[in-house]
Formats: C-alpha cells, sequence, structure tokens
C-alpha cells in the first residue's frame, strides 16, 4: 500500500524532520536513512514500523539540524609546531619576518572544528524525543493506508460480487449442458451417417452422459461461491487481510482454469475468460493490502 507522512521535532536547540513513504510489496521491507551519529536509532524506527505494517516496502528519512553557533575550536599543536620549525628552518633563506598569527590559524589543519561534548543522559533525551516523531510519523501514514484500504476493499467488494455473478452464469449454463450436447451428438451422427438419424436413443443418452459428466462445472462453481463467500468475511473483518487474499486469489483462478478446460459450450468458455479476467483484476488490487 502507498503513502506518505512527514512530522517535526525539536529539542536542546536541535531540530529534525522524519518523512516516511511506502509503496506495494509482498512482504514488509523496511528502510531507514539517517544522519551519521544517529545510527541507535534505526532499531527504533525499525521495531515501530514492524509494530504498525506487515507489508510493503517502507522508507523512513531522518534529517537533523544542529544548533547554530555550538562549536569547539581546538588547535592542532602538532600541526602548529611543525609549521614553526619549518619557518625557523627557512627562516634564514627567505626573509618573510615573524609569522602572524592569524596567518598561521588561516592553515588548513591547524584549526579543528568539532562538535561540543555532551553528556550522555541529554543524547539519550534527545533520542527518544526522536524515537516518538517517528512513531508520530508512522502513525500518520498508517492512518493513510488505512484510508487507502478502505477505498480498496469497496472495489474488492464489487469484484467478488463479479465473481459471483460469473460463477452463477457458469452454474445455468452447465444446467442446460446436456440438452446442448444431445442436439450436438444427433447432429454429428447424422452428418456422418448422412441420415435423420442413426444412432438408437439408448446408445446416444449414454454419449451425453459420459460428455457431460467430462463437462461438468458444477463441483468448480461451488467451489467458486465458497471463495466468494470467503473473501466476504476477509474484507469484512478488516486488519492484514492481504496474504489471505493471494491466497483466496490462487484458489479462484484453479476454478476459472478448470471451468475452462472443461468448457464443453463456447458460452461457457467466454464466461471462463471473463472469469479470468476480473480475478486478474481482483488480484492486482489484493496486492495494495496489508
Amino acid at each position: 500500500m502507498t503513502g506518505f507522512a512527514r512530522a517535526e521535532g525539536h529539542a536542546d536547540g536541535y531540530g529534525w524532520v522524519c518523512e516516511a513513504k511506502s509503496v506495494n510489496g509482498r512482504g514488509l521491507d523496511v528502510r531507514c536513512r539517517l544522519p551519521s551519529g544517529f545510527e541507535p536509532l534505526e532499531a527504533v524506527a525499525r521495531e515501530a514500523a514492524l509494530a504498525r505494517f506487515k507489508r510493503g516496502n517502507v522508507t523512513i528519512n531522518m534529517t537533523v539540524t544542529p544548533p547554530s553557533g555550538r562549536v569547539n575550536l581546538t588547535v592542532n599543536r602538532e600541526v602548529l609546531d611543525q609549521l614553526m620549525e619549518l619557518h625557523a628552518e627557512l627562516g634564514d633563506r627567505v626573509d618573510t619576518g615573524r609569522p602572524r598569527l592569524e596567518s598561521l590559524l588561516a592553515i588548513r589543519g591547524v584549526v579543528e572544528v568539532g562538535e561540543p561534548e555532551e553528556d550522555e543522559a541529554a543524547r539519550t533525551a534527545r533520542l527518544k524525543a526522536m524515537g516518538k516523531t517517528v512513531g508520530k510519523t508512522l502513525d500518520a501514514l498508517a492512518k493513510m493506508r488505512g484510508q487507502e484500504g478502505a477505498r480498496l476493499a469497496e472495489t474488492l467488494s464489487g469484484q467478488v460480487a463479479d465473481i459471483e455473478a460469473l460463477a452463477a452464469e457458469a452454474d445455468a449454463e452447465a444446467a442446460n449442458l446436456p440438452e446442448l450436447l444431445r442436439a450436438r451428438v444427433k447432429e454429428q451422427v447424422a452428418t456422418l451417417l448422412e441420415a435423420e438419424t442413426g444412432l438408437p436413443e439408448e446408445r446416444l443418452a449414454q454419449e451425453v452422459a459420459l460428455l457431460a459428466t467430462k463437462g461438468d462445472v458444477r463441483e468448480e462453481v461451488d467451489r467458486l461461491k465458497a471463495h466468494v463467500a470467503a473473501a466476504r468475511e476477509l474484507l469484512a473483518e478488516g486488519g492484514a487481510i492481504g496474504r489471505r487474499l493471494d491466497f483466496l486469489c490462487q484458489e479462484f483462478n484453479r476454478e476459472a482454469n478448470t471451468i475452462g478446460s472443461k468448457s464443453a459450450s463456447i458460452e461457457l468458455t467466454r464466461i471462463g475468460l471473463r472469469l479470468k479476467s476480473v480475478i486478474d483484476q481482483f488480484r492486482e488490487q489484493a496486492q495494495n493490502i496489508e
């Protein structure tokens, strides 16, 4: 299921923005993109995502803005001493005068900029606050996915109704199959023998019964009806039903394929093809369900 959510937070001069998005996926795949130094937050984000979602590719991004003006400046005395020694060594060759302090400090590597040190308690409190922002973002994402799921449920319900209607058509066509086969066999026999009738009624009945048995799709229709009832129960149940809907799609397809292979009439073949089309649409939508 698709969705996007965003939340912000701040503490101790730090500010952060958390964004989460999801796209369809057969399983649950969580990816975190966090700035350097905030790696401990990844475990919190993954746990929060696993608690809320069962399927989908979920990406969590966090950007952090540190406090402005809070930096530590340190002088790399080893580099500075090397520069002074080099000046003393070359001073006799080049008249440069005494080196100025601002010139020395401007040389790369002499002054190092670093983050100010902080105690562990402040860092832990900030990570906890950021974890709450992640949870807030994922809650909003789950809400958006739920709204999409409600809309998809209506679509799926309509497709289930179409499958039910086509199953009823197949059932009605199957009921007419014996008479259809009788007329077809009589016509074929008459054509072969060039006579009005050349097959005893008893033998004709046997042939029709054999063909009707081979082409009987009532068992497949009954299973289709059972799967329709199961699909409606799942849609009414709600929650994480995507995987079970996937399984039902396989069962729907199996019955539709069997009906097509058993078909003894053009109309039943057409019904089977329409069934497969609707089932394919149902399967595509079911993959978007949690």
